[in-house]
């Protein structure tokens, strides 16, 4: 950590979406260690997620009016300006009132206006981007901003620096052998088993969801030990068996204890996910969700290149793909043993911190402009 003067005030600006608000709060939680005494306020949306999370955690949070960015000709184009005009008025008065000195964005619908706002008052831009591929909000942040800081390297931004994922401490500080035990006990789960985690997110993935459904009894009599946590609405009664505990969670509160038990994971290839799992040094078997543009696949592209992990496409995982890919994986030792090692060397366990600095430092440069002037 690098010894620099502290921001009295920060407005984080970004929500909707778990991957937003997550790595947003991950940064909050930094920069309080750091400096007790700084200002950290949040500017979302009453519809995102951000509107339960932030203020749970103890900081402030401000709203601004949710505008869509339409992608073609519409109605709503036309309804664009107004929007716009009252969403960045509602974002300049958040940095007004709390005077924000510097104004970090995630993306998503609540970055645009916050960067129009601290550009026309002068107020230093930090921007951070989770997926590979960036948003519309962050690819016009990234053109004014102090710092562009990235989770993947394949990312294409300007003047923009890999730092990867901001995660929470319980994840980033996790050391897996020696909360195992308690682990196993909190799952129900048994020491002498290979653990398989399957997760789709807090929503589920119905396609992991029916391939394990199907071969419950299989995996079971195979030795191998499933922890499948389907998303809430969405769990089902597995059918018994005599070998392998097979367990189904609708939600895992503690996701820190799932990982810990876990040999290998069976996800989406979300940005967030991709981060865990590389900084925890967990092999996984990533199925990416074949809508959007394509991100998924990005986020993953590194790993997978370095050895730890296995792309699948949604349509190829199948319960015969278990049959043939899985099984054969989980109850290798050595090949997991390899595939976490190199998972590990893509891990950021410190880039809360490392993004921290940068808020830190556009502070300081701002301040040092001032003090020119």
């Amino acid at each position: 950590m690098i010894p620099l003067s502290s921001p009295t005030s920060v407005l984080l600006a970004g929500g909707g979406s778990a991957g937003h608000v997550s790595p947003l709060l991950a940064l909050a939680d930094a920069l309080r260690r750091r400096h007790p005494d700084v200002r950290v306020t949040a500017l979302g949306t009453q519809e995102g997620l951000e509107a339960r999370l932030v203020p749970a955690r103890g900081y402030d949070l401000r709203f601004v009016p949710k505008v869509p960015l339409p992608r073609r000709p519409s109605a709503d184009l036309l309804r664009l300006p107004g929007r716009l005009k009252a969403a960045v008025d509602a974002a300049g008065a958040a940095i007004d009132e709390t005077g924000a000195e510097v104004v970090v964005g995630f993306g998503g619908y609540v970055s645009t206006p916050a960067y129009l706002a601290a550009r026309r008052r002068r107020v230093p831009i930090v921007v951070h981007e989770q997926n590979a591929r960036p948003g519309l909000a962050n690819r016009l942040g990234a053109r004014w901003a102090s710092a562009v800081a990235t989770t993947f390297s394949s990312t294409s931004l300007p003047h923009a620096q890999r730092v990867g994922m901001p995660l929470r401490r319980e994840v980033s500080t996790l050391d897996r052998a020696a909360v195992r035990s308690e682990a196993l006990e909190h799952f129900g789960l048994e020491p002498q088993w290979p653990t398989v985690l399957v997760t789709g997110g807090s929503l589920g993935a119905q396609r992991l969801n029916d391939a394990f459904r199907a071969r419950v009894a299989r995996l079971s009599e195979s030795g191998v030990q499933v922890l499948h946590v389907t998303g809430l609405g969405k769990e089902f009664v597995p059918e018994s068996s005599s070998g392998a505990p097979y367990v189904v969670v609708p939600y895992a509160d503690r996701m820190e204890l799932a990982y810990a038990v876990a040999d290998l994971v069976v996800a989406r290839s979300g940005a967030n996910t991709v981060c865990e799992l590389t900084a925890v040094g967990l092999p996984a078997v990533y199925v990416p969700l074949p809508v959007g543009n394509g991100e998924q696949v990005l986020n993953a592209s590194d790993v997978v290149a370095a050895g730890g992990g296995v792309l699948v496409d949604d349509a190829a995982f199948t319960p015969e793909w278990i049959d043939t890919v899985l099984l054969p994986l989980a109850t290798d030792r050595d090949r997991l043993t390899a595939m976490a090692a190199a998972a590990r060397t893509l891990g950021e366990p410190t880039a809360d911190e490392t993004l921290a600095d940068l808020v830190d430092r556009a502070a300081q440069d701002a301040e040092q402009g001032r003090n020119r002037s």
